[in-house]
């Protein structure tokens, strides 16, 4: 879904991975031959997010620029204000040199930003510091859960990107991983942040819903904690509040003293439509945790089954003996926005079911992707009928089923308990 900053590139057990430009060399290649050097407002804007300080300069020229929390005479950029003087490209090549060889933790993040248009999104935590963390170490839980929670935000944030619903269970997972491929996570300047840079070409719309359910999600918590009522969590699912974002909040509050999300505009891709200029950040308490729990619950009872029709190749059939009902596992090519599906099918469809797998055809099947596992059950099946395809295609259907007989074993796993004696599988 997203790396991490620190982890190595290019790993041999990762063939498909694809590598983020700024994960192919470090600094980014931002000065070159060939290369669009940013744009002076751009840099200056990011020098500021980042907490460097602009100490003197000619006005309206050049800007002399220290990092955070410098002492006097320690090494500045000095970053003119636009392009249009004569040794502007150079002072910015000088400038972008200088970042590249800093220690400063900003001066990495600010490189990154610069490198692919990012929109940056930061998480604090308040916990009691121990004597590790005085001393600037950070410790293992305590950043993993940090980066768990990261992570299940910013997935809550790209599945309410794909469509509004308080639980989306399976569904959209697919596409929502895709949508943050590129994200990049880093730790920020001590052991309690994290800060994840989406770029805007692949993930604005990702941000944006974000920046819509965060606020939406704090104002239905002060609404249930001032009232009892839980009415702003159901009108909250329109700006892409929903389970997901819920659990995800959780996991970010328990355990500490309290949490904040802040969310920033990559400056060269300016601010999107509908959106503040500067978001304000967003806080969350462990006294919020009972209605964030409530809330979770409400839209994993209420959210309805889908009515669907969908066609899928069969990769499991069982059933506890050699006549009667049966069930089938799927995997879902076209009609619903999840991986598998399990199907309970009537004595007459699951022989249908099994003659369409014996011939590598796909079958269509109709009924109601229940919310209960997180729609990967489909029940009242009916209408089942094999789906006729080429040659080719079912060659290439065939193969693919074949070649990923490991990966359908793993995600039926779970099922092998309820199982009976009987049990045909792709590839055996």
């Amino acid at each position: 879904m997203h790396r991490s900053m620190d982890e190595p590139t290019g790993a041999a057990g990762l063939p498909a991975a694809r590598s983020h430009p700024t994960a192919r060399a470090w600094p980014p290649p931002l000065t070159g031959s060939g290369t669009e050097l940013p744009d002076p407002a751009v840099l200056g804007a990011l020098l500021r997010r980042h907490g460097w300080q602009r100490r003197g300069g000619a006005p309206g020229r050049y800007g002399r620029w220290t990092p955070p929390g410098s002492a006097a005479g320690a090494t500045s950029l000095l970053v003119p204000e636009s392009a249009a003087f004569p040794d502007s490209a150079e002072l910015i090549e000088e400038a972008l040199l200088a970042l590249g060889r800093s220690a400063d933790p900003s001066a990495r993040d600010v490189l990154v930003s610069l490198a692919v248009p990012s929109d940056e999104i930061r998480w604090w935590r308040e916990v009691p510091e121990s004597a590790a963390g005085a001393a600037g170490a950070a410790g293992w839980t305590e950043a993993e859960e940090l980066r768990s929670a990261a992570r299940q935000v910013l997935m809550a944030g790209a599945l309410a990107a794909r469509g509004r619903a308080g639980y989306h269970g399976a569904r959209h997972r697919r596409k929502a991983r895709a949508a943050l491929d590129d994200a990049l996570i880093g730790p920020g300047a001590d052991s309690r942040s994290l800060t994840a840079y989406v770029p805007v070409a692949s993930g604005r719309a990702v941000a944006v819903r974000l920046c819509h359910a965060l606020h939406a999600a704090r104002e239905a918590v002060d609404y249930q904690r001032a009232t009892g009522g839980m009415e702003a969590f159901d009108s909250a699912i329109a700006a892409g509040v929903g389970r997901e974002l819920t659990e995800a909040l959780i996991t970010l509050v328990r355990g500490s003293e309290g949490a904040r999300i802040d969310l920033r505009w990559a400056p060269a891709a300016g601010t999107p439509d509908g959106c503040p200029a500067r978001p304000a950040p967003v806080e969350f308490s462990p006294g919020d945790l009972p209605a964030l729990r409530a809330a979770g619950a409400r839209y994993l009872r209420d959210e309805p089954a889908v009515q669907v029709r969908l066609t899928g190749a069969v990769v499991r059939l069982r059933r506890s003996g050699p006549r009667g009902a049966g069930i089938v596992r799927l995997r879902v090519l076209a009609g619903a926005e999840v991986a598998h599906v399990r199907v309970e099918l009537d004595e007459e469809a699951y022989r249908i079911a099994g003659h369409a797998h014996l011939v590598g055809l796909p079958l269509r099947v109709e009924g109601r992707l229940e919310n209960r596992g997180g729609f990967r059950r489909l029940t009242g099946a009916s209408q089942v009928a094999p789906v006729q395809v080429d040659e080719a295609e079912r060659d290439r259907l065939m193969k693919a089923l074949q070649e990923n007989v490991d990966f359908f074993e793993e995600a039926c796993a779970g099922e092998e308990a309820e199982g009976g004696p009987e049990r045909v599988r792709i590839g055996g």
